[in-house]
């Protein structure tokens, strides 16, 4: 068997490139030519891209298949203009008809509706949730099955737009027969920005945990009403750098929050299908936020 590739594999300035490439701020073209003078012992810069790009299959943990899951694609209106999105709807495959779940909304990455956000919301439905993962791609024809197709479509959305369908999953999500009315979300990057924007705009919210997600502007910190688990990678400067600020409205709001950082770990520590996938921590991350979402939800 082949061993996986961890960041310790990497220089940490070609994963700053990576880091870089895969949020737009520099194109593909731009990455190889960058990344060209990290090359050495016959592996190319665009050999390099590679093997830092997600495998799906080697982090999959619950196949769709899976008889302990009941996973379906549904489709949920929407007011903002985009008529509908499209989404994946995954329940513990031994819930009754009429059990009333915990709910979690899972907000992917800047690439859409992938197999790996399937993958988390197939965890958390054996964790005993029923879980929602919405695809923001739906205006533009869904996640497209490649990575940098996806980024390069996920830039062409109207963000404003999209919000409005992440508002409009939560208050279907919130509204389901088969939940118990409390509702949790959790995200992963852009997603975790979208997790820090939503508890800012739902009251109501029960709780929110982002990873490594972009924090909103420090005044709007006083409308979190949601207690927060927030996941820090402890190398991740672009993340970071605004978090200090908005941890210190949070506390003079006395918001309900805590937050871990770990030491050594990339932005994406928790995604286990990239070498920046970090094992100990994302495990660690991910205990935390079961036993969270279970004390918030009930």
């Amino acid at each position: 068997m082949t061993q996986r590739l961890t960041a310790q594999d990497f220089d940490q300035e070609l994963l700053i490139l990576f880091d870089a490439y895969v949020h737009g701020d520099l194109d593909r073209r731009g990455f190889l030519a960058q990344a060209q003078r990290f090359a050495k012992a016959g592996v190319t810069a665009a050999g390099l891209l590679a093997a830092l790009s997600p495998n799906f299959a080697a982090g999959q943990q619950v196949r769709p298949d899976d008889n302990r899951v009941k996973a379906e694609r549904v489709t949920v209106p929407s007011p903002s203009g985009n008529g509908s999105i499209n989404g994946y709807l995954v329940r513990p495959g031994s819930a009754s008809a009429t059990a009333r779940l915990p709910t979690v909304l899972v907000v992917h990455e800047n690439r859409g509706l992938n197999p790996h956000i399937e993958d988390i919301a197939r965890r958390l439905a054996l964790d005993g949730f029923m879980a929602f993962a919405p695809d923001a791609l739906t205006p533009l024809g869904g996640y497209p099955g490649d990575e940098d197709k996806a980024r390069s479509e996920f830039a062409k959305l109207d963000q404003a737009k999209t919000r409005e369908d992440f508002l409009a999953a939560t208050a279907w999500l919130r509204a389901r027969a088969d939940g118990n009315g409390k509702l949790g979300v959790v995200g992963f990057c852009y997603g975790g920005g979208i997790a820090h924007w939503l508890a800012t705009r739902l009251p109501d919210l029960q709780a929110a945990v982002p990873f490594y997600g972009n924090s909103p502007a420090p005044e709007e910190a006083a409308k979190v009403k949601a207690p927060l688990l927030v996941h820090l990678a402890g190398v991740d400067e672009r993340i970071n750098a605004a978090w200090p600020g908005y941890e210190a409205a949070l506390k003079a709001a006395g918001a309900r929050y805590s937050v871990h950082e770990y030491p050594g770990t990339q932005h994406g520590f928790n995604n286990d299908t990239t070498p920046r996938y970090d094992a100990a921590a994302a495990q660690q991350a991910w205990s935390r936020t079961v036993t969270f979402f279970k004390a918030q939800l009930g």
